[in-house]
Protein backbone atom coordinates (compact mmCIF):
# COMPACT_ATOMS: atom_id res chain seq x y z
CA UNK A 1 0.00 0.00 0.00
CA UNK A 2 1.52 3.27 -1.19
CA UNK A 3 2.01 5.63 2.16
CA UNK A 4 1.43 9.17 2.70
CA UNK A 5 3.57 11.78 1.65
CA UNK A 6 5.43 13.80 3.93
CA UNK A 7 4.41 16.83 4.41
CA UNK A 8 7.73 18.46 4.03
CA UNK A 9 8.01 16.88 0.69
CA UNK A 10 4.58 17.77 -0.71
CA UNK A 11 5.51 21.53 0.64
CA UNK A 12 8.90 21.26 -1.16
CA UNK A 13 7.53 20.25 -4.34
CA UNK A 14 4.94 23.40 -4.55
CA UNK A 15 7.85 25.41 -3.88
CA UNK A 16 9.85 24.14 -6.50
CA UNK A 17 7.33 24.35 -9.00
CA UNK A 18 6.14 27.86 -8.17
CA UNK A 19 9.69 28.57 -8.34
CA UNK A 20 10.41 27.25 -11.61
CA UNK A 21 7.11 28.80 -12.97
CA UNK A 22 7.52 32.32 -11.62
CA UNK A 23 10.81 32.36 -13.46
CA UNK A 24 10.09 31.68 -16.67
CA UNK A 25 10.17 35.00 -19.27
CA UNK A 26 6.96 36.33 -19.96
CA UNK A 27 7.46 35.76 -23.85
CA UNK A 28 7.51 32.16 -22.58
CA UNK A 29 4.76 32.00 -20.34
CA UNK A 30 2.53 28.94 -20.14
CA UNK A 31 -0.54 28.50 -22.93
CA UNK A 32 1.03 30.78 -25.33
CA UNK A 33 -1.71 28.76 -28.26
CA UNK A 34 -4.06 26.09 -28.10
CA UNK A 35 -5.40 25.16 -25.05
CA UNK A 36 -7.70 22.17 -26.20
CA UNK A 37 -7.47 19.65 -29.20
CA UNK A 38 -10.36 21.14 -31.14
CA UNK A 39 -12.36 24.16 -30.86
CA UNK A 40 -15.39 23.86 -33.64
CA UNK A 41 -16.37 27.65 -33.70
CA UNK A 42 -19.69 28.41 -32.99
CA UNK A 43 -20.01 31.89 -35.12
CA UNK A 44 -23.12 33.28 -33.08
CA UNK A 45 -21.66 33.00 -29.75
CA UNK A 46 -20.69 36.37 -28.33
CA UNK A 47 -17.99 34.19 -26.23
CA UNK A 48 -14.87 34.57 -28.32
CA UNK A 49 -11.91 32.55 -25.69
CA UNK A 50 -9.25 30.01 -26.01
CA UNK A 51 -10.21 27.84 -23.21
CA UNK A 52 -13.47 28.20 -21.06
CA UNK A 53 -15.51 31.27 -20.52
CA UNK A 54 -15.48 33.01 -17.37
CA UNK A 55 -18.09 32.80 -14.38
CA UNK A 56 -19.50 35.67 -12.63
CA UNK A 57 -18.56 35.37 -9.17
CA UNK A 58 -15.75 33.90 -7.75
CA UNK A 59 -14.80 31.93 -4.61
CA UNK A 60 -11.63 30.99 -2.55
CA UNK A 61 -13.13 27.41 -3.09
CA UNK A 62 -12.34 28.35 -7.10
CA UNK A 63 -8.86 28.23 -6.67
CA UNK A 64 -8.07 25.59 -4.06
CA UNK A 65 -7.74 21.76 -4.17
CA UNK A 66 -7.07 18.95 -1.62
CA UNK A 67 -6.99 16.57 -4.43
CA UNK A 68 -3.06 15.67 -4.39
CA UNK A 69 -2.88 14.81 -0.33
CA UNK A 70 -3.80 11.32 -0.97
CA UNK A 71 -2.02 8.98 -2.85
CA UNK A 72 -3.43 7.35 -5.73
CA UNK A 73 -4.75 3.63 -5.77
CA UNK A 74 -2.05 1.63 -8.01
CA UNK A 75 -3.59 -1.53 -6.92
CA UNK A 76 -6.53 -0.29 -9.49
CA UNK A 77 -4.28 0.52 -12.68
CA UNK A 78 -3.12 -2.63 -14.93
CA UNK A 79 0.22 -0.88 -15.07
CA UNK A 80 0.92 0.11 -11.49
CA UNK A 81 0.90 4.02 -11.34
CA UNK A 82 -1.85 6.30 -11.13
CA UNK A 83 -2.35 10.47 -12.03
CA UNK A 84 -4.12 12.60 -10.10
CA UNK A 85 -3.89 16.02 -11.65
CA UNK A 86 -4.74 19.33 -10.27
CA UNK A 87 -5.47 21.21 -13.54
CA UNK A 88 -8.68 23.70 -14.58
CA UNK A 89 -10.68 20.94 -14.43
CA UNK A 90 -10.14 20.35 -10.60
CA UNK A 91 -9.25 24.12 -9.72
CA UNK A 92 -11.34 26.36 -11.77
CA UNK A 93 -9.02 29.17 -10.78
CA UNK A 94 -6.09 28.27 -13.05
CA UNK A 95 -7.97 28.62 -16.16
CA UNK A 96 -6.24 31.53 -17.97
CA UNK A 97 -3.26 31.23 -15.72
CA UNK A 98 -1.27 28.93 -17.43
CA UNK A 99 0.03 26.47 -14.68
CA UNK A 100 -1.46 23.27 -13.29
CA UNK A 101 0.05 20.43 -11.17
CA UNK A 102 -0.63 16.60 -10.88
CA UNK A 103 0.48 13.48 -8.56
CA UNK A 104 1.78 10.48 -10.03
CA UNK A 105 1.75 7.10 -7.50
CA UNK A 106 4.01 4.33 -8.75
CA UNK A 107 3.45 0.39 -6.88
CA UNK A 108 6.71 -1.29 -7.04
CA UNK A 109 7.55 -1.68 -11.05
CA UNK A 110 4.90 0.33 -11.54
CA UNK A 111 5.23 2.30 -14.90
CA UNK A 112 3.59 5.81 -16.51
CA UNK A 113 3.62 4.12 -19.83
CA UNK A 114 5.29 6.41 -22.90
CA UNK A 115 2.90 9.18 -23.51
CA UNK A 116 3.34 13.12 -24.44
CA UNK A 117 2.07 16.32 -23.30
CA UNK A 118 0.87 18.10 -26.09
CA UNK A 119 0.42 21.58 -24.42
CA UNK A 120 2.80 21.58 -21.62
CA UNK A 121 6.35 21.12 -20.43
CA UNK A 122 6.69 18.91 -17.46
CA UNK A 123 8.82 19.12 -14.20
CA UNK A 124 8.76 16.52 -11.64
CA UNK A 125 9.67 16.67 -8.16
CA UNK A 126 10.29 12.86 -6.54
CA UNK A 127 8.45 12.89 -2.68
CA UNK A 128 9.81 9.34 -2.18
CA UNK A 129 10.91 6.32 -4.10
CA UNK A 130 13.13 5.96 -6.59
CA UNK A 131 12.01 5.78 -10.62
CA UNK A 132 13.61 5.37 -14.04
CA UNK A 133 12.66 8.59 -16.42
CA UNK A 134 13.13 9.46 -19.52
CA UNK A 135 12.06 10.92 -22.76
CA UNK A 136 12.72 10.73 -26.47
CA UNK A 137 13.86 13.04 -28.50
CA UNK A 138 13.14 13.65 -32.14
CA UNK A 139 16.47 12.46 -33.47
CA UNK A 140 15.49 8.89 -31.30
CA UNK A 141 17.73 9.24 -28.47
CA UNK A 142 17.13 8.49 -25.34
CA UNK A 143 17.55 10.93 -22.14
CA UNK A 144 17.26 9.22 -19.54
CA UNK A 145 18.52 9.35 -15.63
CA UNK A 146 17.82 7.36 -12.41
CA UNK A 147 15.97 9.76 -9.42
CA UNK A 148 15.44 9.63 -5.52
CA UNK A 149 13.35 11.54 -2.78
CA UNK A 150 14.03 15.20 -3.46
CA UNK A 151 15.62 15.52 -6.93
CA UNK A 152 13.96 16.96 -10.27
CA UNK A 153 14.05 16.37 -14.10
CA UNK A 154 12.02 17.73 -16.64
CA UNK A 155 10.65 16.58 -19.92
CA UNK A 156 10.00 19.01 -22.73
CA UNK A 157 6.69 19.77 -23.89
CA UNK A 158 5.57 17.40 -26.94
CA UNK A 159 8.71 14.48 -26.62
CA UNK A 160 7.54 10.93 -25.41
CA UNK A 161 8.46 10.40 -22.02
CA UNK A 162 8.24 7.92 -19.13
CA UNK A 163 8.63 7.07 -15.87
CA UNK A 164 8.85 3.20 -13.84
CA UNK A 165 9.32 3.06 -10.71
CA UNK A 166 12.56 0.87 -10.12
CA UNK A 167 12.57 0.31 -5.89
CA UNK A 168 10.91 -2.43 -4.43
CA UNK A 169 8.79 0.27 -2.65
CA UNK A 170 6.13 2.94 -3.70
CA UNK A 171 7.09 5.79 -4.99
CA UNK A 172 5.44 9.27 -5.66
CA UNK A 173 6.06 12.63 -7.43
CA UNK A 174 4.75 15.91 -7.79
CA UNK A 175 4.53 17.34 -11.60
CA UNK A 176 4.26 21.13 -12.46
CA UNK A 177 2.76 21.96 -15.68
CA UNK A 178 3.48 25.06 -17.64
CA UNK A 179 -0.55 24.96 -19.20
CA UNK A 180 -3.82 25.04 -17.06
CA UNK A 181 -4.59 21.63 -19.51
CA UNK A 182 -1.56 20.06 -20.78
CA UNK A 183 -3.44 17.10 -22.72
CA UNK A 184 -1.98 13.55 -22.45
CA UNK A 185 -1.82 11.02 -25.23
CA UNK A 186 -0.54 7.47 -24.14
CA UNK A 187 1.26 6.05 -26.98
CA UNK A 188 -0.16 2.32 -26.89
CA UNK A 189 -3.65 3.66 -25.67
CA UNK A 190 -3.53 6.58 -28.39
CA UNK A 191 -2.88 3.73 -31.22
CA UNK A 192 -4.40 0.68 -30.11
CA UNK A 193 -7.48 1.54 -28.11
CA UNK A 194 -8.51 4.51 -30.71
CA UNK A 195 -12.22 5.00 -31.30
CA UNK A 196 -13.28 4.83 -34.24
CA UNK A 197 -9.92 2.04 -34.81
CA UNK A 198 -6.62 3.08 -36.39
CA UNK A 199 -7.25 0.66 -39.18
CA UNK A 200 -4.60 -2.75 -38.43
CA UNK A 201 -3.08 -1.93 -41.94
CA UNK A 202 -1.65 1.18 -40.68
CA UNK A 203 -0.42 -0.76 -37.30
CA UNK A 204 0.30 -3.72 -38.78
CA UNK A 205 2.68 -1.60 -41.54
CA UNK A 206 4.32 1.19 -38.63
CA UNK A 207 5.16 -1.70 -36.14
CA UNK A 208 6.10 -4.71 -38.49
CA UNK A 209 3.50 -7.10 -36.67
CA UNK A 210 1.16 -9.09 -38.08
CA UNK A 211 -2.93 -8.79 -38.50
CA UNK A 212 -3.06 -11.31 -36.09
CA UNK A 213 -1.00 -9.39 -33.20
CA UNK A 214 -2.61 -6.25 -33.52
CA UNK A 215 -5.86 -7.76 -32.77
CA UNK A 216 -4.55 -9.31 -29.72
CA UNK A 217 -2.82 -5.88 -29.00
CA UNK A 218 -6.61 -4.01 -29.79
CA UNK A 219 -8.14 -6.23 -27.25
CA UNK A 220 -5.82 -4.96 -24.11
CA UNK A 221 -7.02 -1.64 -24.62
CA UNK A 222 -10.81 -2.11 -25.95
CA UNK A 223 -13.11 -0.14 -23.40
CA UNK A 224 -13.98 -2.60 -21.09
CA UNK A 225 -17.60 -3.39 -21.07
CA UNK A 226 -19.67 -2.68 -17.86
Amino acid sequence: MARASSPRFLGAAVAVALVVLAAAPPALAGDPDYLQDLCVADLNSEVKVNGFPCKANATADDFFSGVLAKPGATNASSVGSVVTGANVEKVPGLNTLGVSLARIDYAPGGLNPPHTHPRATELVFVLYGTLDVGFLTTANKLVAKTIAQGDVFAFPRGLVHFQRNAGDEPAAVISAFNSQLPGTQSIAMTLFGASPEVPDEVLAKAFQIGAEEVDKIKAKFAPKKS
